[in-house]
């Protein structure tokens, strides 16, 4: 997904010189041919996260479209007051892209993880919250969001999904239809684990990237009476995104994601998954339990 990203932004250029995109001293090199074709449309402004939001609140505000592109817990976390009042309070345009999130960087440390990325923002009023699962959706996305006179956070994974799905803003999609009575959620990279996970078990697989505004159409057409959500998140955020429509409709809500405590272990993410039991087999495991 990664490398996507500066590949959809030059294409982008090539039509709409309204976009601004700041760069916190990452992925600089990747960007080199939007460097060299559009030199007054990007700009490196380095480890100044909270003054890279203001600034690109400004472009915002005189008309043009911010693209802000750090790491996860140096974009939200550190930079988090200014997203919430120059973006959220002011009701500002701007795109967010991310990578890291979760524990990308496992081998880094806590400094940096960020599993919380997404509790964070759903916190903001106004923010819409986007996980592809891989780069043609993350295309796709941006294309259709990148405009919107809303701050829209994107979250690129180093894990990604085999197949791309004809995903649009604002839709899940239904990938296995199984039991009514049980809807398994899988968000953005999660999905390959949860449909792998679920080949033995009767219960309809969905797939979210859109993660708010969240698309609950089919929940209320299936009326399922169990809903697990699988994330790449604090498990938190499971119950914070569906826990109304939980009470609304009366389903038993369970989520499968990362335990609220900080990750000590080092290693490949892979490993992490592993200890975390977020790998197939422990989604399976997870899932028969509650089953």
């Amino acid at each position: 997904m990664r490398s996507q990203f500066p590949q959809t932004v030059l294409k982008i250029l090539e039509q709409d010189l309204r976009l601004r995109i700041m760069l916190g001293d990452i992925g600089v090199y990747s960007f080199r041919d939007v460097f060299s074709n559009f030199p007054d449309n990007i700009f490196n402004i380095g480890i100044l996260e909270q003054s890279t939001i203001g600034v690109a609140a400004g472009f915002a505000i005189a008309g043009d479209i911010p693209v802000v592109h750090t790491i996860a817990p140096f974009l939200v976390e550190r930079a988090y007051e200014q997203l919430k009042i120059d973006f959220g309070y002011q009701q500002l345009g701007g795109n967010f892209v991310s990578v890291g999130g979760s524990y990308d960087y496992a081998a880094l440390g806590c400094t940096h993880h960020c599993p919380a990325d997404l509790s964070l923002l759903l916190n903001i009023p106004g923010f819409e919250l986007i996980v592809p699962g891989t780069d043609v959706e993350f295309d796709r996305l941006f294309r259709q969001r990148y405009a919107a006179e809303t701050p829209t956070y994107y979250r690129l994974s180093e894990q990604m999904n085999q197949t791309s799905f004809p995903v649009n803003y604002g839709s899940n999609e239904i990938v296995r239809l199984g039991s009514s009575s049980w809807i398994i959620v899988a968000i953005g990279p999660m999905l390959d684990r949860v449909v792998a996970a679920t080949e033995e078990l009767d219960a309809t697989v969905v797939y979210c990237s859109t993660v708010f505004p969240f698309d609950f159409s089919h929940l209320e057409q299936l009326r399922p009476k169990k809903v697990t959500l699988v994330t790449p998140t604090f498990e938190g955020f499971g119950f914070d995104l569906l826990g109304r429509k939980a009470m609304e409709l009366r389903f038993e809500l369970d989520v499968i994601g990362i335990p609220r405590e900080f990750i000590r272990k080092y290693g490949a993410n892979k490993e992490i998954d592993q200890c975390l039991r977020l790998d197939e087999k422990g989604i399976r495991e997870r899932l028969i339990h509650v089953y």
